[in-house]
């Protein structure tokens, strides 16, 4: 058996372009994995299972994208062999903070160990199971283009933490794209750059463009946007899709301070460290 951990992320702005003729939009932005993270594990079996850590089933079965992700690997590996995967999430679903792209990218991590696969082969597997995979399989902080699939590492980022909290609703990244193109492609919630971390102010202001759209489709995220900043004394980001939000604050000290006041009623409300990875393996 073989265990592993897979970290969420957090879109610090993303700019969004015009629908392609692949039915994808050209997306760019930064993004920054997190230390919450999802456990997974993985082993040889009679016949191929992915469950709860606890035992139960888990969504969409063995459709789930940490096991399709575990699958196209073995067949990298012209094996047959059955898999068994154990999931234990902790990463909010539906959330903007790429928790099936992180299990994804974990599996195809354990896979690859499990099976021998090369990582340039992992690598060409990520982008046919999902636009934000690429990113996760990377990991730590990089420039993202193209659909997703242009991954650029940076240097790591540091000297801040962050508060991120995930309101009482979800949003569907397919729906949010769908609804800021029947919007006529509004530009989006905008962070000056004198919010901004030292590290990230020569990137200039933060903007996604997803905002108008996530809060059309969710019509209290404005309200909870508002209600944390008036909290917080601080701009407040929405990460992808939503509906996750986040301020960036010194130290996770004060981000778990300020996660102290959230209102009851949030799915998620947690300190984050920035994680320079985007998975790990435990040996």
């Amino acid at each position: 058996m073989i265990e592993g951990v897979a970290y969420g992320k957090v879109n610090l702005g993303l700019r969004v372009g015009r629908l392609r003729p692949d039915g994808f939009h050209p997306v760019a932005g930064i993004f920054q994995s997190i230390d919450v993270a999802d456990e997974l594990t993985l082993s040889s079996a009679n016949e191929d299972s992915i469950s709860s850590a606890a035992g139960r089933p888990v969504v969409d079965g063995l459709d789930n994208l940490a096991f399709r992700a575990a699958a196209a690997v073995r067949t990298e590996a012209r094996s047959a062999q059955p898999l068994a995967i154990t999931l234990d999430k902790r990463i909010p679903t539906a959330a903007g903070l790429g928790g099936g792209s992180a299990d994804a990218a974990g599996a195809l991590a354990l896979a690859g160990r499990h099976f021998a696969v090369a990582a340039v082969a992992l690598a060409e597997l990520a982008p046919q199971l999902g636009s934000d995979v690429p990113f996760c399989l990377a990991g730590g902080t990089a420039r993202v283009g193209g659909r997703g699939e242009d991954v650029q590492s940076m240097p790591a980022l540091g000297g801040f933490a962050l508060a991120v909290v995930v309101p009482p609703f979800e949003i569907a990244t397919p729906a949010a794209f769908r609804r800021w193109d029947e919007m006529d492609e509004p530009s989006g919630l905008r962070m000056p750059q004198a919010a901004l971390p030292p590290q990230l102010r020569p990137e200039g202001d933060l903007v996604n463009d997803l905002y108008p759209a996530a809060a059309s489709i969710a019509a209290g995220l404005d309200d909870w946007r508002a209600d944390l900043e008036r909290s917080w004394g601080r701009h407040v980001m929405l990460s992808g899709s939503g509906p996750s939000l986040y301020a960036f604050f010194l130290d996770i000290e004060e981000a778990a301070s300020a996660v102290d006041d959230v209102p009851s009623g949030a799915r998620f409300a947690e300190a984050c460290d920035l994680s320079p990875v985007g998975w790990r393996i435990d040996e």
